[in-house]
């Protein structure tokens, strides 16, 4: 982006409020410089509307979305008509039978 716009280091880094060798430490790389300084850059290039394609949304945990989702019938029941309820509810206790 610094070479897109035509800049140098020097004039990069005093639009920005930094250091030319900070200026430098970014473009290499290396991980020694602050956050500050790379959002100081970051805002002199105007980029700092792209910070939020460097951390995307996070997404909901395995646990929370299992848990979202309510829980899920394992089988089927059977429906009771009315006449079934009435027949059952006339009905003995169910015994076994000895046929000996």
């Amino acid at each position: 982006m610094r070479l897109e716009r035509n800049l140098t280091q020097a004039a990069l880094a005093a639009e920005a409020g930094v250091s030319t060798r900070t200026v430098g430490r970014l473009e290499a790389g290396e991980v020694a410089t602050q956050l500050s300084g790379f959002v100081r850059v970051c805002r002199a290039l105007g980029l700092l509307e792209r910070f939020e394609l460097l951390v995307p949304e996070p997404l909901p945990s395995p646990l929370a979305e299992l848990a979202s989702r309510g829980k899920t019938r394992k089988r089927a029941s059977r429906t009771a008509t009315a006449t079934g309820k009435a027949r059952a509810a006339g009905r003995a206790a169910w015994t076994w039978r000895d046929d000996t």
